[in-house]
């Protein structure tokens, strides 16, 4: 494999397969640096069921489906529930709306189609996909992934939606010592680029930035000589929220294909 990154210290911020992306990026001849910038994340039992009852008491007259892996949790806890007919049944009279290609597929093993589907991965696509539809007083159930979508929950907002939000897994924050460590080094110059898997690890990074006083001197580091890179469309969007542009976004959504595009990016940049 190519010595690309030879020289380079990358910073690895997901925690799923980390091991496995720190070999890679020293097969290129880099140098990895594992700073988890997102805990665990769980399934919220609890809340998923008091959600899915209410959405078989109450059908809305939209289901928006930001995941696939989500979609499956909520089918897979109906039908621990005993509901997960009825809820078949009402998603066949619904609406649906669905961001990413794995979502799609999650929703046609169920026989489930789309009505409104993203371009491109992102929210915004999503966004675009809808034009103008009619949704003023339409309640709408919106599934995320671990967090909030500020701008599509405005964005329904607007158009008067009446929007209840479900999220079947939660994110746990980092530790703090792993945020500051990592923080520090982007700082100090001490990594050339910074790997994030999802947009949460950046949220968090930020959050922790600005608590400390140096959002903007991060958003100048990346800006200057580090490199912030996205595994995919919807991570990248993540970062333009808070002001930050990946200056390296494979075309297909997989770790491995992220690691290979930083490298192309080093070679080419000459940096």
């Amino acid at each position: 494999m190519a010595q690309h990154m030879k020289g380079k210290v990358i910073a690895l911020t997901g925690p799923r397969k980390s091991s496995d992306m720190a070999k890679l990026v020293e097969n290129m001849g880099g140098t990895p640096l594992i700073r988890p910038a997102q805990g665990t994340v769980f399934l919220d039992d609890e809340a998923l069921r008091a959600s899915i009852l209410a959405w078989v008491q109450d059908p809305p007259a939209w289901s928006i489906f930001t995941t696939g892996i989500g979609f499956e949790a909520i089918m897979d806890m109906a039908q621990q529930m005993g509901v997960q007919d009825e809820l078949q049944a009402i998603l066949e009279q619904t609406q649906i709306a669905a961001r990413g290609y794995k979502t799609v597929n999650a929703l046609k093993k169920r026989g489930l189609k789309p009505l409104v589907r993203d371009d491109d991965g992102s929210t915004e696509g999503l966004i675009r996909a809808f034009g103008d539809p009619l949704l003023k007083g339409e309640k709408v159930t919106l599934q995320l992934h671990g967090e909030s979508a500020p701008k599509l929950v405005a964005w329904l907002a607007d158009h008067g939606a009446q929007t209840v939000q479900i999220l079947p897994y939660k994110h746990i924050p980092p530790e703090e010592q792993d945020l500051r460590l990592l923080l520090s080094e982007i700082l100090d110059g001490k990594v050339d680029a910074v790997a994030f898997t999802s947009a949460p690890q950046f949220r968090f990074l930020a959050e922790y930035a600005r608590g400390q006083g140096l959002f903007e001197p991060l958003v100048q580091a990346f800006e200057g000589p580090v490199a912030a890179c996205a595994v995919g469309k919807v991570t990248a969007q993540g970062l333009v929220e808070e002001g930050i542009e990946a200056r390296v976004v494979p075309q297909e959504e997989r770790m491995g294909s992220m690691l290979v595009a930083l490298g192309r990016y080093f070679a080419s940049s000459g940096n």
